[in-house]
């Protein structure tokens, strides 16, 4: 009775240092991704570089190594992994297409006219207003990846609510390391004023900004504040939502599953993008 009893304590010593292991694990490799929340960590508590520095445009980022699967496996027991908002519904079928290009595509946007984008999700429509004047690199490049079918069936993989408030789409591969392969110059940083004594600015509700791993880094991700945010001026902003921002907001309410800590992870209520369209007007 007694080695039984014995080795029933070696078990349990040696399961609760495999769970320790896998923790630590997962908190070391959170750590490594910079995704846009992270280069905000001193200024909102958030893991990486920047908004979404983890959000580069490459198609792989340091900054931003998503790792949803790694810190997913320390919280697994103790967060919930789906939720359900009203309106949302099963996504389209299909899969992301993964095409990638070895240089950004050339300029062909009219910076004199106004575009318009909208996300067909699974929990519905969510338009854009482009900035083409301000950020013409940047809304080409979107005008020129939706014209390529490149963002359809891809998912929002993730979603802060505590800090800064934004939700991050356009990676095909879902994981916050993803992107067309060629990346791209920033621009309009100045757009909501020089950062003070925080090293931060307000960042909007209803801004479309981009997502980086660093300088210059700009690829397909990209961020969409739904509550006034704080960040360093670093993420090119290139347009404004017009419609759906109630949408995103249920969304946020529903929660994260707090993979990369408390506020910060995928969502519960998962958002796909069946196909995103732009048009000249």
């Amino acid at each position: 009775m007694a080695s039984t009893e014995k080795r029933r304590r070696e078990l349990a010593r040696a399961k609760y240092l495999r769970q320790q292991q896998r923790r630590a694990e997962a908190r070391r490799r959170a750590k490594r991704r910079t995704a846009v929340i992270s280069g905000v960590a001193a200024v909102v508590v958030i893991a990486g570089v920047g908004v979404w520095a983890g959000v580069s445009g490459g198609s792989s980022s340091s900054a931003s190594a998503d790792t949803a699967g790694a810190s997913a496996s320390a919280s697994a027991s103790a967060s919930p992994t789906s939720a359900h908002v009203a309106g949302c519904g099963t996504p389209a079928a299909g899969k992301p297409s993964g095409k990638q290009w070895k240089a950004e595509p050339a300029m062909s946007v009219d910076t004199s006219a106004n575009y318009t984008a909208t996300l067909n999700t699974n929990c519905g429509a969510i338009t854009l207003k482009l900035d083409a004047a301000k950020a013409p690199h940047t809304v080409n490049s979107f005008v020129f990846l939706t014209k390529q079918h490149f963002f359809d069936h891809v998912k929002c993989h993730r979603m802060t609510t505590t800090g800064i408030y934004v939700l991050q789409c356009g990676d095909p591969t879902g994981t916050g390391t993803g992107g067309p392969g060629y990346k791209f110059k920033d621009e309009n940083l100045t757009a909501f004023g020089k950062a003070g004594s925080s090293g931060s600015v307000t960042y909007p509700a209803g801004t479309v900004a981009m997502a980086n791993s660093g300088a210059d880094t700009n690829g397909s991700q990209f961020f969409l504040v739904y509550k006034d945010s704080p960040l360093p001026p670093s993420y090119t902003p290139f347009g404004t939502i017009t419609g759906g921002l109630d949408t995103i907001k249920k969304v946020a309410a529903a929660g994260t599953n707090n993979a990369n800590g408390s506020g910060d992870g995928s969502p519960l209520q998962q958002v796909v993008m069946n196909s995103v369209t732009t048009v000249k007007s």
